[in-house]
């Protein structure tokens, strides 16, 4: 355990019964902000107010802004290439001002974390206001936000904020490098965007003014749409081409509101068709959530993408993680990132329509992680990823089958780095991701923590596995849990010291390896003994072929490994004669296969 996250508990801020602390704090603020977009252009104009409460117990002297887009300046510190496209001057701070004084903001430069110094220091429980007037260019190619098209722009991180302010690192400092993402507090927001007459504008939260915005026949679509399990289709290609769907004046000013809620995101176009449906999220209260989809009418799947995301917030409602969906809506915008926010996901289209529904079910359950968790994805992004590549293979069982799920798996997500012995491989998952790069970050915040959680899944058995993440879930939702929390939350919930398997997956340098040492057949049963070569305590079945050419398999959770890691002998019942016996670890892919069959002589 690092040294600040022993203060952390030593401060009473955490629990090692893995609760929040008698003194856990954490900030919050209210943002109100009013952007104005006018395409072609790409200068997008934005004005906000900020309440910002301060619930620690320290003095604050100073404040942390992210001014995220700063990543796009030219010499910014990014961890891949950027082409001519993707660069633009940054954000653009023509007024601050703190309580009452009007400040020079000071150029971040290539910064996208920047420490200000405030005019009257915060106490606690106390609060500051304050505004910004800014400006920044949208970049002509898109990632995680830009311009989609010359009339359709993705907005995400388009405001400054207050970086977050915790009891373990104190102010988050890092800087964005366009690899690893992004941790936020929980704020209350209310938006309005101001774009010209024949936009749609969707976003984070429920729209307040749809009567306002919509001519009377689509804010009545948009309305019916929230009540139903049909597909409603709110806005058709004919509609926006005809130029009848939004109010007719020069400007409209979309108005939307989401409380308690880590970040904001929106899209605007004037030509991207508007499909929607509503899906039971809570069965015991009967709360249903909008299900929409922005997107251009040439893209086939998108036609299917809200049925696809009627699924994803039902399954996940009601299967794993099996905490309802806990806000009223999500937007899927057809885009290019593949890239998850609250309550809305921008994905690229496919010519595969189980690939898509993939990727639209992954960067869905990112609401549970990290949205609705408050993760730290900055340094842990293990504990939002790997918990949603988990989730992933879960629901592609469900909709592919359990042999195509594990096929895709493995492909995706766990064969690059079973067969690559590289040192960058293995590093320890815990290894906080804000200093890694490449395989070594993609590894451990994706497959290796997925089979991770999946293996503990089976080492819990399903019961105690739901009951324990549930507990979790509970105690930490809305707030900002560390790695800590979550392993000693889950010994708490379920009733087991399960640090001997936290350290073998996330604190090691461990793989998957079994060998056979050696089988012993009697006419009763048969023992096989495994060696644990790489490591990873994980499942793996066994399979015994008979001499009349049958075979039974018989399939072994972590548990075997529990009193030994390094040797486990398994018994098994047989009465056939024993021909051959060989190891299979599905998504537990074995790095070297050569040592896992014996045969009889």
């Amino acid at each position: 355990m690092p040294r600040n996250i022993k203060k952390a508990y030593q401060k009473g801020t955490r629990s090692m019964d893995g609760k929040p602390g008698k003194n856990y704090w954490q900030n919050f603020a209210r943002y109100s902000i009013n952007i104005t977009v006018n395409p072609p252009s790409r200068t997008i104009r934005g004005t906000e107010e900020i309440t910002y409460i301060n619930n620690s117990p320290d003095t604050l002297k100073t404040l942390v802004f992210k001014l995220i887009l700063n990543s796009h300046k030219p010499g910014a510190v990014r961890q891949g290439p950027a082409s001519a496209d993707y660069m633009t001057s940054g954000i653009h701070i023509d007024k601050y001002t703190d309580g009452t004084s009007t400040r020079q903001f000071p150029d971040a430069g290539t910064l996208t974390a920047q420490r200000m110094q405030l005019t009257k220091a915060v106490v606690p429980h106390d609060s500051v206001k304050l505004t910004f007037d800014w400006h920044y260019d949208v970049s002509v190619e898109s990632g995680r936000e830009g311009a989609l098209d010359s009339t359709t722009f993705f907005l995400a991180y388009f405001y400054p904020r207050v970086a977050v302010l915790d009891d373990y690192y104190g102010w988050d400092m890092t800087q964005f490098t366009e690899a690893q993402e992004f941790y936020n507090d929980f704020n209350d927001y209310t938006l309005t965007v101001n774009v010209p007459k024949d936009y749609i504008v969707w976003a984070t939260g429920e729209l307040q003014n749809a009567n306002e915005v919509l001519q009377p026949v689509y804010a009545k679509r948009l309305n019916e749409s929230m009540q139903t399990d049909s597909l409603v289709h709110v806005a058709t290609m004919a509609e926006l081409m005809a130029k009848n769907v939004t109010v007719q004046q020069p400007v409209n000013a979309w108005k939307w509101k989401a409380s308690y809620v880590p970040d904001m995101a929106l899209c605007i176009s004037n030509h991207y068709v508007w499909d929607a449906s509503s899906v039971v999220v809570d069965k015991k209260t009967n709360r249903r959530s909008s299900v929409q989809a922005a997107f251009l009418d040439t893209a086939k799947d998108f036609h299917q993408m809200v049925g696809f995301g009627r699924h994803a917030l039902d399954w996940f409602s009601n299967n794993l993680p099996g905490i309802p969906y806990p806000y009223p809506k999500t937007t899927i915008v057809q885009g290019f990132a593949d890239m998850e926010y609250p309550m809305m996901v921008n994905d690229a289209t496919t010519q595969d329509l189980n690939f898509s529904r993939f990727v639209a079910e992954h960067e869905i359950a990112h609401t549970w992680f990290p949205f609705y968790m408050g993760i730290n994805e900055t340094r842990y992004g293990f504990m939002d990823e790997g918990w949603v590549t988990a989730f992933e293979y879960l629901i592609s069982q469900a909709d592919l089958g359990t042999k195509q799920a594990t096929e895709n798996f493995q492909q995706f997500r766990v064969a690059y780095w079973s067969k690559d012995p590289s040192a960058e491989e293995d590093l320890p998952i815990i290894t906080p991701a804000n200093v890694l790069s490449g395989a070594a970050m993609g590894n451990n915040e994706y497959g290796k923590a997925a089979i991770g959680y999946l293996a503990l899944k089976e080492l819990l058995g399903d019961e105690l596995f739901r009951k324990s993440l549930h507990e979790f879930m509970n105690r930490w939702h809305g707030k900002h849990p560390t790695p800590w929390d979550m392993f000693y939350s889950f010994n708490s919930a379920s009733g087991k010291n399960l640090n001997w398997f936290w350290n073998n997956w996330f604190f090691s340098n461990n793989y998957i390896d079994f060998a056979i040492q050696k089988v012993v057949p009697t006419a009763a049963q048969t023992a096989i003994t495994i060696q644990n070569i790489g490591g990873y305590v994980a499942p793996v079945d066994v399979v015994i072929t008979f001499a009349d050419g049958t075979s039974e398999t018989f399939h072994q959770t972590p548990a075997i490994w529990q009193a030994n890691q390094k040797q486990a002998t398994v018994k098994v019942p047989t009465k056939k004669k024993v021909r051959s016996v060989s190891l299979q670890g599905g998504i537990y892919m074995d790095a070297d296969e050569s040592n896992n069959s014996w045969t009889a002589r």
